[in-house]
């Protein structure tokens, strides 16, 4: 498997002039051409040496070489500090900012390689396997009151009672209800990531915003306060706080709430598995397929998108049948959860799920299921699906 470079530069001549260089020596090449871009793809595809230019407009390097230094999943990947910046100064701050090596340009291709070469052999015995990434599980309900939080919390529940370690995340900042299922209030937890940076967000910021349950449960969760929901939180952001959460949780199950947004089309590009919650009413399958046909044409597998029926029992007589539903949404049911509003209530009174409440209910083992089927399908990222 060839060993994978990240070049850095806002130049984007120096970026296709030095990756054409590297992939003639068998290197596979990947680019970011700023900080923040940078800092993400290091964290996500874990390169075996960057090369990274100091002058670019978000971030200089210095600065990039330093988070990448204090961050514990990007600490050991070598760097080659790559400029025009040619004063000892400029090279002495490179060095004390972590760099490894540093050449200034322009120089020429059989020095660079004999550089690069140089480093990834002096590196090959030192640097630890990078850390497993978790799959993550997406639950977007077609409209509200399905019952979509219910059945996210109870498959993180499910899995941990399986022996998985997992994290449950409220992605609703303003209309968060799972902190209010496990019996805590006012937690926002979510929203304080999503203020920061997305260069700021790493495992270890999130991790330090994590709530454990009394049921060993970790969860990132959301408050009810509304003013929360007036807070606009940029895309880079909360795919960063995916990205943290990949290395933190084995699986992270995320509460995407309801509906559609902008926010929403860009996170569930990010989850490996996706859990499209609905009821069977007509109207509900009118939305459904809408959004269904959404979710689909944006990534190319179209088996990560699980269909799940909540079977309403207060009003049987309206109810599509399952296999009506099949056909209006021209896509199988992945599981059909009975409707149980006694154990429901019983779970929330003991702030506790309810698959642990009673886990030999009905519902519990129709949930129990689920989660086995979904966590066992896939542990490939869904950024690797994506449409070109």
């Amino acid at each position: 498997m060839p060993q994978k470079i990240l070049i850095v530069d806002d130049d984007i001549d120096s970026l296709k002039l030095i990756g054409l260089m590297l992939q003639r020596h068998g290197y596979e090449i990947l680019a970011a051409s700023a900080g923040v871009q940078a800092l993400g793809k290091a964290a996500s595809d874990q390169p075996d040496l960057i090369i990274l230019d100091i002058m670019m407009p978000d971030m200089d390097g210095y600065e990039v070489c330093r988070r990448l230094r204090a961050d514990q999943a990007t600490r050991a990947i070598p760097i080659i500090m790559f400029t025009a910046k040619s004063l000892v100064d400029d090279k002495v701050a490179g060095f004390e900012a972590g760099a490894d090596d540093y050449l200034t340009k322009p120089t020429h291709p059989a020095e660079l390689a004999s550089r690069v070469k140089a480093i990834l052999a002096r590196s090959a015995g030192k640097r630890k396997p990078p850390p497993q990434k978790g799959m993550t599980i997406g639950f977007l309900g077609a409209k509200g009151g399905v019952g979509t939080t219910t059945i996210a919390l109870n498959t993180a529940a499910a899995l941990l009672m399986a022996g998985e370690q997992p994290i449950v995340a409220d992605f609703r900042p303003g209309a968060g209800s799972l902190g209010l299922m496990l019996g805590i209030d006012g937690n926002n937890g979510m929203s304080t990531v999503l203020s920061r940076a997305a260069a700021d967000i790493h495992p270890a910021v999130v991790e330090r915003e994590l709530v454990l349950h009394a049921t060993n449960l970790r969860a990132l969760l959301s408050s009810a306060n509304p003013r929360e929901a007036l807070a606009k939180y940029p895309a880079e952001a909360a795919v960063a706080v995916v990205n943290s959460l990949r290395m933190l949780g084995r699986p992270t199950v995320f509460d995407l709430g309801s509906g559609y947004s902008s926010l929403i089309s860009r996170l569930q590009i990010e989850m490996d598995q996706l859990v499209l919650v609905i009821d069977p009413f007509q109207l509900t399958l009118l939305m459904a397929r809408e959004l269904l046909n959404e979710l689909e044409s944006t990534v190319a597998s179209v088996s990560r998108v699980h269909i799940v029926v909540v079977n309403h029992s207060r009003a049987p007589g309206v109810q599509v049948h399952w296999n009506e539903v099949e056909q209006i949404l021209a896509k199988e049911i992945r599981a059909i959860i009975s409707d149980a509003p006694d154990l429901v209530h019983q779970a929330a009174q003991a702030a506790t799920p309810l698959v642990m409440v009673q886990p030999n209910a009905i519902v519990s083992n129709q949930i129990i299921k689920l989660s086995e089927d979904i966590s066992a399908r896939t542990h490939v990222p869904a950024g690797s699906q994506l449409m070109a």
